[in-house]
């Protein structure tokens, strides 16, 4: 990961910890990746109190998403990621909730919805009950490389929004 990465995670952990505020994430398309960078960084168990991969559908709904929203929008859409962002706010009484879906430039057997390069981000401000989200097209032909990626969009966003 470039180390610019780095340096906003440390300022975001920085600034949540003086803030005496925690996130959790529900996580997809990434597998653990943005939780993983931000375990990276010195002190995150403060402020990181859960991170949840669900690749599947059925465990998206164990956490909380609703069915219907599936349903309705597919699980790759921004009303799937904000689902996300807020249950596992819920989940785990955190201030902010992040989710993650989409694909990494693949298809979905299981999901043939959507288009198969882009990637759904939400930020749930527990305090505001206020969403921030982002749809962004991945370009990298590594999935390594779309992760980091999409890492940087949700640091950007989450240091733009504490």
């Amino acid at each position: 990961m470039m180390e610019s990465n780095n340096q906003i995670i440390k300022n975001i952990v920085k600034k949540l910890t003086k803030l005496n505020k925690t996130i959790s994430l529900m996580e997809s398309c990434t597998g653990g990746f943005v939780s993983s960078a931000i375990t990276n960084i010195e002190n995150s168990s403060i402020i990181l109190k859960y991170s949840a991969i669900t690749y599947s559908n059925e465990f998206k709904i164990k956490m909380g998403v609703d069915e219907k929203i599936i349903e309705k929008h597919s699980v790759y859409s921004i009303e799937t990621a904000k689902e996300m962002s807020l249950r596992i706010s819920e989940y785990t009484n955190s201030d902010y909730g992040i989710g993650i879906t989409g694909k990494l430039k693949k298809q979905d057997i299981n999901n043939p919805f959507g288009n198969d390069n882009v990637v759904y981000i939400s930020i749930y401000d527990k305090v505001y009950n206020k969403y921030y989200t982002s749809s962004i097209e991945v370009i990298y032909n590594t999935r390594q490389l779309n992760k980091e990626y999409v890492g940087k969009v949700v640091f950007d966003m989450l240091s733009n929004i504490i």
